[in-house]
């Protein structure tokens, strides 16, 4: 009966917070810092730790895009999509931002989403939001490398403090033997005057990038393991990031191995397989394991508990690596 109470509670308190949100967002200006005043009554900001990517201080939780733009990995519940977008309007996405910094997570990743870059720019200049920005770039660098130049300068020019090669095209790129490529995505951001990474869920892109010494800032990599009721067993493991049966890193004990000899800072994403492992047994897993930061999808209403478990597991962690960031 109690822990019935205390998820009630918890249901309650978190809707009161968006609901307050929501009004203060609407006021304009000063609507981020009244929910900002607001909900730092029940979590301190320095209650969760940060590391550095070049002289960007991050925190080891992130804010994830993915259910900002509404792509929710929802395998076969199509409805959940258009659940998601009905749910995270512009004003719910700001909203949203507002508590992750008013609870200490300081950096949002995304991906160059349609309006992505209108929504954060208003929340930014308009609203007065804070949160750091390390940007996806979903283009193709290798299908046209001077339009891959602009697209990161106008991404800079918006105030994007860092940025990445989306894992999907790193992960083709490998596969086509076209690292050089990579490499010159990484050093169009470097030139560019902000931190750049590179993102894979197929570890083959890491260790090539390894082996060739891409001079990437920071790597973003799949990384959760497979003991959940609808993880793969090893004869259905065929893509690093198929969408059925729901996972995204398909050899963990393989990349921490890996992860383990690499000195550049690793965030680590897709670490709950879509929301099938549970957020205590998911930052337990991958903060032990060598991660430095943690980039997670959040509703609103999760914020405040996922700040709570993760300041909780990296306050007695034991690691297998040393801290990169």
């Amino acid at each position: 009966m109690s822990s019935k109470l205390n998820r009630r509670t918890f249901i309650k308190k978190s809707f009161l917070s968006s609901a307050a949100g929501a009004l203060a967002l609407r006021a304009g200006a000063g609507g981020v810092a009244a929910q900002g005043a607001a909900a730092t009554e029940a979590a301190s900001k320095d209650a969760l730790p940060k590391g550095k990517i070049g002289n960007l201080s991050i925190s080891r939780l992130l804010l994830g895009g993915n259910l900002l733009t509404h792509y929710t990995h929802s395998r076969d519940l199509s409805y959940v999509y258009n659940l998601t977008a009905h749910y995270n309007t512009d004003d719910k996405i700001h909203e949203t931002m507002a508590l992750a910094e008013a609870h200490g997570v300081n950096t949002l990743s995304i991906h160059t989403a349609a309006r992505v870059m209108d929504i954060l720019k208003k929340y930014r200049y308009e609203r007065g939001g804070k949160i750091n920005w390390i940007i996806c770039s979903t283009n193709h660098v290798d299908a046209d490398p001077t339009a891959y130049r602009k697209h990161v300068q106008e991404l800079v020019a918006d105030g994007t403090e860092a940025i990445y090669l989306w894992g999907v095209v790193s992960d083709r790129l490998v596969a086509e033997g076209k690292v050089d490529m990579i490499a010159r995505a990484v050093a169009i951001a470097k030139e560019c005057g902000v931190p750049s990474g590179v993102g894979a869920h197929d570890l083959k892109a890491i260790v090539e990038c390894e082996k060739q010494k891409v001079d990437a800032d920071f790597y973003i990599k799949t990384f959760h393991h497979h003991n959940y009721p609808s993880g793969p067993k090893p004869d259905e493991i065929k893509s690093p990031y198929s969408e059925f049966p729901g996972y995204w890193c398909s050899n963990p004990q393989q990349t921490l191995e890996v992860m383990k000899d690499v000195e550049k800072p690793w965030i680590a994403f897709k670490v709950m397989a879509a929301g099938a492992i549970p957020p205590q047994d998911a930052f337990k897993y991958v903060f032990e394991n060598g991660a430095d930061h943690v980039l997670a999808g959040m509703f609103d209403f999760e914020i405040a508990e996922d700040v709570r478990i993760a300041s909780d597991v990296l306050s007695k962690v034991s690691r297998v690596r040393p801290w990169r960031s």
